[in-house]
């Protein structure tokens, strides 16, 4: 059965974390302050009530106890079996972040809700949502079309006058809320606490005032529901307003759309959360890519809002600015998160600010008061294609500074090709063996498009970094407000192959079921986007040690491409202050297991130790928590170990393989 288990630690952190050595400094310290340390976004520093902790997305724990002196010695206080109810599957797995409040904690567990106290593990109330029935059985898919409370986590209401504290989460095209001191349905809001929604959302409510403001999942199929993000009154469950993602005619925008934006889908709000700013009343939304991923013949124009951050009035739901990060997206490059809000010191002045990184790579820093860039954005030429009825954007937008990206933008087979001080002999060989059955990659450099192949013509390939998953993906960012850097979690992924025109009858996606567009992703592998540029690593007798194994150079420092990713630490300065990969290596046959452990560099003997899981699993790629015990950022990996990614100042990192999300700090 699928079951999770949250492990806590003595010592009043909810993840078992470790500390870095104590923070040196960069040289002149930086005039940085965020947002959420402000009176009127502040957090009980024991408390973690939201998805990022708060309504800035810092996702900071101010929170001391646990340092590199202490944290060898931290063993487990409690665990919590997370399961259905009577004992039974999950059903699909976890990625929630457990929300902590007052020493309460409240998380999804399979088909329920539940309340743990903090210091003990005993659970104080579940809630068992009721099987969803007529319209609410027929919204989303997997644990929502199941009518399970989204597995992503849940949102927390302080109450206002006589209504009470309540958590409010998603199931489905359900909006529900129970009382966070008994778990029963909350009197008054919608009917026994219940509220249809009509699209579904799978991530987490964010709470502001009595506002709870949420996002949409559909499919990747053109026409179909549309992703608006929505907002309901935390008291009745009164729908308050409705963004139009894609404007319709007569509204501003709608001319980048041509023709495409009848019915139109996609350009949803799926990220997890939102950002807020209280003193403004303002909410910043990441609006994602529409459909389809990789066609856009359809729907000539820059496409807005898709591909943007969209800064809204709260409580009204009125327009403020957008900036968009893509033009005209065809390669999947939307937007899993919206960042964080830091507070930045410029010429003497104070510019509120909000730091995205997504899975471009390029980290955009904005004033979050205008949406005006903070330190320029150049619109430059880039690569178009050859897809019959494909419209092209002649520029994309480039930030001035950071300058570079986080993430390999380009391609070089001269350059980047793994080789076999790399890897090995043998996975080099595969990997050359893939090249040539593609016929090359061609690639021109960052917003490369994928090359137009006709069927029955000999194969001629494109690559692309970063590949779909990124880039920085729903991870998103961490900030601290003391140093006045941002840590991502960013990985090179590659996309292989060509868009062809569709084949009838054929699905080329499990998410594009119907589709009817025209033409689509394929690669010399067969139909579908998930193709990369990777090949098995194998002895020399050819027996299979890894999967999935990438066959481009990894990092920055030009060592061999099987990292999960560089690590950055970015400072709000607009400076990059550094990427560095750490490699992981299977040791096998430590205590009956595997154990991995990150290492600088590969000894030959090691080579063939080197793991990379399926690039379609690169999906999950968990949320930093940044502590304040010895600034360390704090990840978990594959092996459900909690470790400390170190900001480049100290001068070591660790990218952990990922596979969950990170517990709160509390006390």
């Amino acid at each position: 059965m699928h079951r999770g288990r949250i492990l806590l630690a003595a010592g009043a952190l909810a993840a078992l974390v470790s500390a870095a050595r104590a923070w040196p400094g960069i040289g002149t310290p930086l005039d940085v302050a965020l947002e959420a340390q402000t009176p009127a976004g502040a957090v009980a520093p024991g408390d973690w009530p939201l998805y990022n902790r708060d309504l800035a997305g810092t996702r900071y724990s101010p929170l001391e106890e646990i340092t590199a002196a202490n944290v060898a010695k931290l063993a487990p206080a409690w665990s919590y079996a997370m399961e259905s109810s009577g004992g039974g599957p999950l059903g699909g797995g976890s990625s929630a972040v457990p929300l902590v409040v007052r020493g309460v904690m409240y998380l999804p567990s399979g088909n329920r809700v539940v309340a743990i106290d903090g210091a003990t593990g005993k659970e104080v109330w579940q809630y068992e949502v009721p099987p969803p029935s007529g319209a609410a059985a027929r919204g989303g898919r997997g644990a929502a079309a199941a009518g399970r409370p989204s597995a992503r986590g849940l949102g927390y209401w302080p109450g206002a006058g006589s209504d009470s504290p309540r958590i409010v989460f998603l199931a489905g095209i359900r909006l529900m809320a129970v009382d966070a001191a008994t778990g029963k349905p909350a009197a008054g809001f919608g009917t026994n606490g219940v509220v249809e929604i009509g699209v579904p959302y799978n991530g987490t409510p964010t709470v502001f005032r009595n506002v709870v403001v949420i996002g949409a999942n559909v499919n990747e199929v053109p026409q179909g529901p549309p992703g608006n993000p929505r907002a309901f009154d935390a008291r009745t469950g009164k729908k308050l307003w409705e963004f139009q993602t894609v404007p319709k005619p007569g509204e501003k925008y709608n001319d980048t759309w041509g023709d495409g934006w009848k019915d139109r889908s996609g350009t949803n709000m799926w990220g997890f959360s939102a950002l807020m700013d209280p003193a403004r009343g303002l909410v910043y939304l990441p609006i994602a890519g529409p459909a389809a991923n990789y066609w856009g013949g359809d729907r000539p124009g820059n496409n807005l809002y898709a591909n943007s951050i969209v800064a809204l009035d709260a409580e009204t739901g009125a327009y403020k600015w957008h900036f968009q990060t893509v033009h005209h997206d065809i390669w999947d490059l939307d937007m899993p998160s919206v960042g964080s809000l830091v507070d930045i010191r410029q010429g003497g002045r104070t510019v509120p600010a909000l730091a995205h990184i997504g899975k471009s790579g390029y980290m955009f820093i904005l004033d979050r008061v205008t949406g005006k860039p903070v330190f320029g954005v150049e619109e430059r030429a880039v690569p178009k294609g050859n897809v019959p009825t494909e419209w092209y954007s002649p520029t994309q937008p480039f930030p001035v500074k950071p300058a570079q990206p986080m993430v390999r933008v380009a391609f070089d087979k001269g350059r980047d090709m793994v080789r076999a001080e790399d890897t090995s002999p043998e996975h080099v060989a595969e990997c050359e063996a893939l090249y040539d059955k593609s016929g090359g990659f061609y690639n021109a450099g960052p917003f490369t498009p994928f090359q137009y192949h006709e069927d029955g013509t000999p194969p001629k390939s494109t690559i692309t970094f970063p590949g779909g998953t990124g880039g920085v993906n729903w991870g998103g960012t961490a900030a601290d407000p003391t140093t006045g850097l941002v840590y991502m979690n960013a990985h090179d992924t590659s996309l292989v192959g060509w868009v062809e025109k569709k084949k009838p009858g054929v699905t080329y996606s499990f998410d594009a079921v119907g589709s009817e567009q025209l033409y689509d992703r394929a690669s010399v592998n067969g139909v579908g986007p998930f193709f990369t540029f990777s090949a098995p690593l194998k002895d020399a007798n050819g027996k299979v040690l890894a999967q999935g194994v990438p066959c481009q150079r990894g990092g920055v420092e030009g060592h061999a491409g099987h990292y999960r990713g560089p690590t950055g630490c970015q400072a709000v300065d607009g400076q990059q202050r550094q990427r560095r990969p750490e490699r992981h290596c299977r040791r096998r046959g430590v205590r009956g297991g595997d154990q991995r452990s990150p290492l600088p560099r590969l000894r030959r003997q090691d080579r063939q130790g080197v793991v990379e899981r399926d690039a379609r699993a690169q999906r999950q790629r968990q949320p930093d928590v940044v502590s304040g015990g010895e600034r360390q950022a704090i990840r978990r990996n594959r092996g459900h170990r909690y470790r400390s990614r170190f900001c480049p100042a100290v001068g070591r990192g660790f990218m952990p393989a990922g596979g969950g999300p990170e517990g709160p700090a509390y006390e």
